[in-house]
């Protein structure tokens, strides 16, 4: 059966009853239909106060991965019968997990609900509207778009330059042909003519501070704060001065809430945010994790990508910035991903190369010794298929043992959490384990020290090389007082390195930046690297070839 047949199966719960399991009463919920809820702003504030208590707060553990390739790597699905497997060993789990985008559902990817018998359900609402969260972004930064713009017509009092404008509309869809558009065209009364850009929605600042914010008054303090471009006299504009902070909100109040689903063997699952992590920062929200740690022994989460990409992010953006503190990390490789990343066609995958799999183990490598300079214990998680090899398994945890990190083979797709139960018990075993949890970078070093040490400790760069304009910029952000925020770097996710021909491990490269961006509202400074853009296009076969619906409003082909 395909992913979506095999959860359209599944008989779901009650959305009450996988709440009464984390101690939510039915009526602290917002019931969008019978199987998915948003929590209300009082258990919200409950569920906060709980999770400040170290008595009371869950182990955090992160689920991230080696550089995803073409033959995929199964991370959600990992996360998922983590949280299962968790459960099988007795362990009260919660998942936290991000929103998908329309993007990749209709993009390159299809759904990202987890795949086999490892998904949240019901996964055609998920990936699809789900309750609006990525909807309302999209509004409210559209109208921020539309307030700027009404301003300059209206006689401009602020005096923006409309030159310098930096505030992008946005759509949740792929579209290349809307990265670079020209707007007011018409005559006097359609605007003033300019040019301007549009982002995938879930690559906004907008996502970024839903994601980042706790509370309403947090949310409004930090959009008063975005810049949005700068005045004549070259002073940067915050949205606050045109005094509709309150409008943009009211889009956003419910989308600050987290959502509650459930997985096919009924463990909670908080799914909220969806920034993207090669483009954005790569978390799901911080209330959706504070409270699952309120809720749960265990709470299992991803960040996006791999692990040079979200899990640096959440360390060094949402743990840094939040309090939070890590217990483990599990790192997901695939022998058929080692193999592409080792010279192997996706061709021949399913046949065995151990030579492949050694060599593209260098990039798992990589990663392992990454995630050892945050100072967090980490096990590798073979996500297994059914082509891999016993003699290619018992490669990769041999190499994993010998850089210094246990693998355990995980069949969470074919058996849910039951496969993945000998995954949890390691993962038990880390989180009893003291760690000494730590940023890659200090705050206080200036903002282009910080995407130095992004490139050379993590990338394996040689040195970075910086484009007049992102020097010049990076200058006038310190200057302005913004050099103690941390960076969030936007490159490629196919290559540890920029450039996404680059694959295993590359390394003594020089790594371009060629842009820089404030999120002064999100609180980080965006560096682009290489040719990355945040609006992405589609695949010349996309997966919306595949979807389809019938007279009773099943769906098909949803991954």
């Amino acid at each position: 059966m395909t992913d979506i047949e095999i959860a359209q199966k599944n008989r779901m719960e009650a959305v009450s009853r996988i709440a009464e399991k984390i101690g939510i009463a039915p009526g602290s919920l917002e019931l969008y239909g019978p199987y998915k809820a948003k929590v209300s702003f009082e258990a919200l504030k409950d569920l906060q106060k709980k999770a400040l208590s170290p008595s009371s707060c869950g182990k955090l553990v992160l689920v991230t991965a080696m550089t995803p390739t073409a033959a995929g790597e199964g991370k959600s699905t990992v996360t998922i019968a983590l949280g299962d497997g968790l459960r099988r060993i007795g362990k009260k789990s919660v998942i936290a997990l991000r929103e998908p985008s329309l993007g990749p559902c209709f993009g390159v990817k299809g759904g990202a609900c987890g795949g086999g018998y490892a998904q949240v359900v019901p996964m055609e609402d998920i990936n699809l509207h789900f309750t609006g969260d990525i909807h309302a972004i999209t509004a409210a930064s559209n109208l921020m778009a539309a307030l700027i713009d009404n301003h300059i017509h209206q006689g401009n009092g602020l005096r923006i330059d409309p030159r310098t404008v930096t505030w992008k509309r946005c759509v949740d869809l792929n579209d290349r042909s809307l990265r670079n558009v020209i707007i007011g065209l018409g005559g006097s009364i359609d605007g003033i003519p300019r040019e301007t850009h549009f982002q995938i929605s879930v690559a906004s600042e907008i996502m970024a501070i839903i994601c980042l914010s706790k509370t309403v008054s947090e949310l409004k303090e930090r959009i008063s704060k975005i810049t949005v471009g700068m005045d004549f006299d070259k002073k940067p504009v915050l949205f606050g001065s045109l005094k509709c902070t309150g409008a943009v909100a009211a889009l956003l109040k419910d989308a600050l809430r987290p959502n509650l689903v459930q997985t096919l063997e009924k463990t909670p699952a908080f799914i909220h945010g969806g920034p993207f992590a090669n483009i954005a920062h790569g978390c799901n929200s911080v209330n959706a994790t504070v409270c699952a740690l309120a809720s749960g022994e265990y709470v299992v989460t991803e960040a996006g990508f791999a692990a040079d990409l979200g899990a640096e992010k959440f360390f060094d953006i949402k743990c840094r910035l939040n309090g939070l503190a890590p217990s483990a990390v599990v790192i997901v490789v695939t022998v058929r991903a080692l193999k592409m990343h080792g010279g192997a066609a996706q061709s021949v995958l399913s046949e065995e190369n151990l030579a492949a799999v050694e060599k593209g183990f260098e990039n798992a490598r990589v990663h392992i010794e990454n995630m050892q300079k945050f100072g967090v214990p980490a096990v590798v998680a073979v996500n297994r298929f059914s082509s891999d090899s016993d003699a290619e398994i018992q490669l990769v945890k041999k190499l994993s043992a010998q850089a210094g990190s246990e693998a355990v083979l995980c069949e969470g797709w074919a058996k849910g959490g039951e496969g993945a139960a000998e995954l949890a018990e390691k993962v038990v075993q880390l989180c009893s384990q003291p760690n000494s949890f730590r940023p890659l970078y200090s705050l206080e070093i200036p903002l282009e020290q910080k995407i130095e040490i992004l490139a050379k400790e993590l990338y394996r760069a040689s040195s970075v090389e910086f484009e007049g304009k992102a020097l010049k910029k990076l200058k006038r952000l310190e200057d302005e007082g913004y050099g103690n925020l941390p960076v969030c770097m936007a490159k490629t996710q196919n290559s540890i390195s920029h450039d996404k021909s680059l694959m295993g491990a590359p390394h003594g490269y020089v790594f371009p930046v060629r842009d820089v961006q404030l999120y002064s509202g999100a609180g980080f400074v965006v560096a682009f690297a290489g040719d990355i853009a945040d609006m992405p296009g589609l695949p010349k076969v996309p997966a919306a070839m595949n979807i389809d619906v019938d007279d009773s409003g099943v769906i098909s082909g949803l991954f």
